[in-house]
C-alpha cells in the first residue's frame, strides 16, 4: 500500500513505485473509478474506436492521381 498527502490546491502527488506499475509518466491522464466505498485510478488510454467520427469524409473522393498532382504543385512554389 502507498500513501500520498492532499495539497491545498487538491493535488496528489502519485508515489513513483505506483506510477512505475501503471506505466505512467509526466503529462499522462489518469481515471477515478468509483468502487464500493471509495475510488481506484487508472490510466486513462483512449479506445481507438472513440475517434469515430472525428473526421467527416470529403464531399467527392479525391484521386490519387489528384493527389500526385497537388504534392507536385506544392514542391514546384517550393
Amino acid at each position: 500500500m502507498a500513501t500520498a498527502t492532499l495539497t491545498s490546491k487538491g493535488q496528489v502527488t502519485i508515489p513513483a513505485d505506483v506510477r512505475q506499475r501503471l506505466g505512467l509518466e509526466s503529462g499522462d491522464r489518469i481515471e477515478f473509478i468509483e468502487l464500493d466505498g471509495g475510488y481506484a485510478i487508472k490510466p486513462a488510454i483512449d479506445d481507438v474506436r472513440s475517434l469515430k467520427g472525428l473526421l467527416r469524409k470529403p464531399a467527392k473522393p479525391v484521386s490519387i492521381e489528384d493527389m500526385n498532382a497537388a504534392i507536385r504543385a506544392r514542391g514546384a512554389g517550393r
